[in-house]
């Protein structure tokens, strides 16, 4: 038994969720339950994708956005129930793991460089030779 009791136990707790891949610089929107009395409705919030933290059902993402000319980061637990779905925006190539220096940045300072497709016109090359 090489593993850890916790790591069993949170592989358990952890729901059949179908989330796409994404990583630190990409932009996404993220569409949460909000509870509002007897109701509930569903929000979206978009933004940058500054950090990712922990494994398993701890695993966390940060997500910061400029709201009115403030900075608003929101984190979001990836195994939380209030988390409706994700959408990918945009996918960025960033150079760092965490994009904390973002907050001290604004206007075109912040952009983020962009991936590209993986092999999207490589094959129609070679086949005109």
């Amino acid at each position: 038994m090489s593993r850890s009791i916790f790591e069993t136990i949170s592989e358990e707790q952890l729901k059949d969720r179908a989330l796409p891949k994404f990583g630190v610089g990409d932009s996404v929107k993220v569409f949460v339950k909000i509870k509002e009395g007897d109701k509930e409705r569903v929000q979206a919030f978009a933004g940058t994708v500054i950090a990712r933290g922990g494994k398993g059902h701890t695993e966390t993402f940060t997500v910061r956005r400029i709201s009115y000319g403030e900075g608003v980061e929101r984190v979001f637990p990836i195994s939380s129930p209030n988390l409706e779905r994700l959408e990918i925006e945009r996918s960025g190539k960033p150079r760092r793991a965490k994009l904390y220096y973002l907050r001290g940045r604004s206007g075109k300072k912040t952009k983020i460089r962009e991936a590209r497709a993986k092999d999207a016109g490589a094959g129609s090359a070679n086949a005109s030779a």
